[in-house]
C-alpha cells in the first residue's frame, strides 16, 4: 500500500521543479527580446522614450522644420485625445516652444522613418491646467509618433 503512494509523491516531485524552469525560461527570453527591440531611456524630467522603429538619414536637430503623423492618448485611461496618422503630417520647428516641451526633446534626434512612443509626464505636457475638455490637468500623456520628413527653417 505505500507504494502506490510513494510512487504518486515521487511523480509530483519530479514534475514540480521542471514546470517553473520551463515556464521561467520562456518569460525570460522574451523578456530580453522586448527590452532589446524597444530599448527606453529617459530624458529630462521623466519623458521615457521608446524607439520602435529607427528611421534613417539625418537625425532631427533643434532649428529643424519636421513633418510628424502622431497618436496621443492618456496613460490612465488610454483614451486618444488627438491624432494625425493619413494625409498632411503636423509640421513644426523643433526646440521652438511651438509644441509642449515633451514633444521638443522627446522628437530630437528621430531620423526619417523613425517610429517612438514618448511617455510625457505632466510637466512637460500640459501641467496643471491640462488641457480642458480633452486632457485633464496633471495628465501624463503617451504619444506614438512617426518621423516623415526633415526641412530646414520654418
Amino acid at each position: 500500500t505505500d507504494s502506490p503512494k510513494k510512487a504518486k509523491d515521487a511523480q509530483k516531485d519530479t514534475k514540480a521543479p521542471q514546470t517553473p524552469k520551463v515556464t521561467d525560461t520562456p518569460k525570460k527570453a522574451k523578456d530580453a527580446q522586448i527590452s532589446e527591440k524597444t530599448p527606453k531611456k529617459t530624458v529630462k524630467n521623466g519623458i521615457i522614450i521608446e524607439d520602435l522603429v529607427e528611421g534613417t538619414g539625418e537625425a532631427c536637430k533643434n532649428g529643424n522644420g519636421v513633418g510628424m503623423y502622431y497618436r496621443g492618448n492618456l496613460k490612465t485611461s488610454k483614451k486618444a485625445f488627438d491624432a494625425c496618422q493619413s494625409g498632411k503630417p503636423f509640421r513644426f520647428k523643433l526646440g521652438a516652444g511651438n509644441v509642449i516641451k515633451g514633444w521638443d526633446l522627446g522628437v530630437l534626434g528621430m531620423k526619417v522613418g523613425g517610429k517612438r512612443r514618448l511617455t510625457i509626464p505632466s510637466v512637460m505636457g500640459y501641467g496643471k491646467r491640462g488641457a480642458p475638455p480633452d486632457i485633464p490637468p496633471n495628465s501624463t500623456l503617451v504619444f506614438d509618433v512617426e518621423c516623415k520628413f526633415i526641412y530646414k527653417g520654418e
